[in-house]
């Protein structure tokens, strides 16, 4: 199979998805097979975690290779910064990744890579080319998308292939918030499924470690691989940073301290903290994720976007107590959720954000029910009562966010796989003592539609939009019946007002609401 090519900025704008720069642009996506001669990117390239001067890359090479960088901000690279190699060793599945530093502010970047196999260096691969634009120290538009959910309940890569992520890259983000369960790597996949009107869904594209569940190493590395070998998901990395982070099913369903697969056939392995050690490290090996010195393998971060932007990603996953009924009276060990560190963290970064809006983004809805057999996988217990078991957390923090006088907090969120949008009122809420604010769900981006879940009245949440699959239609939609969603989000320089746009795989808005921005004494 011939690389693409990677086309610019300017022209993959003038495209209206990812599919259309596949048929017809000159950037390079890579090559799945080996080559024999010389070393190929597998799985072409990725950046992340862009802000005003810093930015991170990633690429795999297909073999032990040396591999070169070039950094411009001309897309022809007549101005080109080299900088020094990196190796690509087996210890990471030759897959490496970067900071790019130095930068300026609110220019579109251009990087590409070159691998030299180590074992013959007159043999080099042909230059893989990717972009990305910093984040603005003055106030301009920005545009981002955000959603969740790829790869799951059986429904891989289809003829179609994964179509939201290229309907999203034709909105032109300035970067793609991935809200969790990047993968699924609990969910084996068939060739085909027949559908309830008997129809079949062909895994047209399918490897053998996505045909079990992932336990080895390897595996998990595997899942990530699978995501990009869809030529939308490859398209859109290209050219649009993505600010990833996870949920259970990197690991195992709804997995906590108290997970159990002693009954589950399709593991061998039934040690949960093993698997979640070595889906921790492919999560890190495999995306553009920055690495934390004080913990290495921390999710939890906050991106500066420039003035009007600060976004705040949380991990509701990796610091939790054992899932339970979550109806504990008293706050305790067995209710934590984020965890003592994480909340002194997002307070006291809360507090010092001068940014206008500052973004929550959470890998699970905070008054949603979703349930865990009879225990509770999330933060709503549904009695619809005052705060109890992991409800004490985030009550403790809206009251926080109250107090200080901190102002424009939106959560942004995804995990139950239908979107909604909620207005969390204290005039309706058990728990009154917090600011109103927004909560916008999106996904899936590929994988099974559900939905949708009860609200918990603690918080007070207002039902503004619903879409999911009526009653009728049933459960686990496949993508081809069009219940995949995403969300765009528009800030305005000129007015600093936010825009929410609840949107299809197929381009169609579903909802709209502009955030006027509450102006500080």
């Amino acid at each position: 199979m011939k690389p693409y090519a990677v086309r610019t900025r300017r022209q993959f704008l003038a495209q209206s998805s990812a599919a259309a720069l596949v048929a017809t642009s000159s950037l390079a996506l890579p090559s799945i097979s080996r080559a024999a001669s010389r070393p190929e990117f597998t799985h072409g390239v990725q950046s992340g975690d862009v802000d005003m001067t810093t930015g991170m890359i990633w690429t795999r090479a297909d073999r032990p290779a040396r591999v070169e960088f070039e950094v411009a901000t001309t897309e022809s690279f007549s101005n080109a910064r080299r900088l020094p190699t990196l190796d690509a060793l087996p210890e990471s599945d030759f897959a490496v990744k970067r900071l790019l530093t130095d930068l300026t502010p609110d220019q579109d970047i251009f990087y590409r890579m070159r691998a030299v196999d180590l074992t013959d260096t007159n043999a080099a691969s042909e230059w893989m080319v990717g972009q990305f634009k910093t984040a603005p120290s003055a106030r301009r538009d920005i545009r981002f998308a955000w959603s969740g959910d790829t790869a799951g309940q059986g429904w891989g890569i289809d003829e179609t292939g994964m179509k939201t992520y290229g309907t999203m890259a034709g909105h032109r983000p300035d970067f793609f918030i991935h809200s969790g369960d990047t993968i699924y790597a609990d969910g084996p996949m068939q060739d085909e499924v027949t559908l309830k009107d008997n129809s079949v869904w062909k895994n047209t594209v399918l490897i053998d470690e996505k045909r079990k569940v992932a336990e080895t190493l390897a595996e998990f590395r595997a899942q990530w691989k699978y995501n990009m070998m869809d030529e939308h998901v490859r398209a859109m990395n290209a050219v649009c940073p993505t600010f990833f982070q996870w949920d259970d099913h990197e690991v195992v369903n709804n997995w906590s301290a108290a997970k159990d697969l002693s009954e589950d056939d399709r593991y061998t392995e039934k040690n949960v903290a093993l698997l979640q050690a070595r889906a921790a490290r492919a999560f890190h090996e495999m995306t553009p994720i920055r690495f934390t010195p004080a913990e290495p393998g921390r999710v939890y971060r906050k991106i500066a976007y420039g003035p009007m932007l600060d976004i705040f990603f949380l991990d509701m996953r990796s610091y939790r107590a054992g899932n339970s009924d979550s109806m504990q009276e008293e706050q305790s060990e067995e209710t934590r959720f984020l965890g003592d560190e994480q909340i002194r963290w997002l307070k006291r970064e809360l507090a010092n954000s001068r940014a206008t809006w500052k973004v929550i983004a959470s890998d699970m809805p905070i008054g949603l029910v979703v349930p865990d057999g009879d225990k509770i996988e999330a933060i709503a217990n549904g009695d619809d009562a005052g705060p109890k078991g992991r409800e004490f957390e985030i009550a403790d923090l809206l009251r926080y966010i109250k107090n200080a006088g901190i102002e424009n907090t939106v959560w942004f969120t995804a995990d139950v796989h239908y979107t909604a949008a909620h207005y969390y009122n204290p005039d309706n809420a058990a728990f009154q003592d917090f600011k109103p604010f927004w909560e916008f769900v999106s996904g899936p981006l590929h994988a099974g539609t559900f939905g949708p879940n009860k609200l918990d009245n603690t918080f007070g949440p207002e039902l503004k939009y619903v879409k999911a699959p009526a009653e009728d239609q049933g459960v686990n939609l496949p993508p081809s019946e069009g219940f995949q969603f995403f969300g765009l989000v528009d800030i305005e320089a000129a007015t600093e007002q936010m825009t929410v746009r609840l949107m299809d795989r197929d381009d169609n808005e579903l909802y709209k609401v502009t955030l006027d921005p509450v102006r500080s004494a």
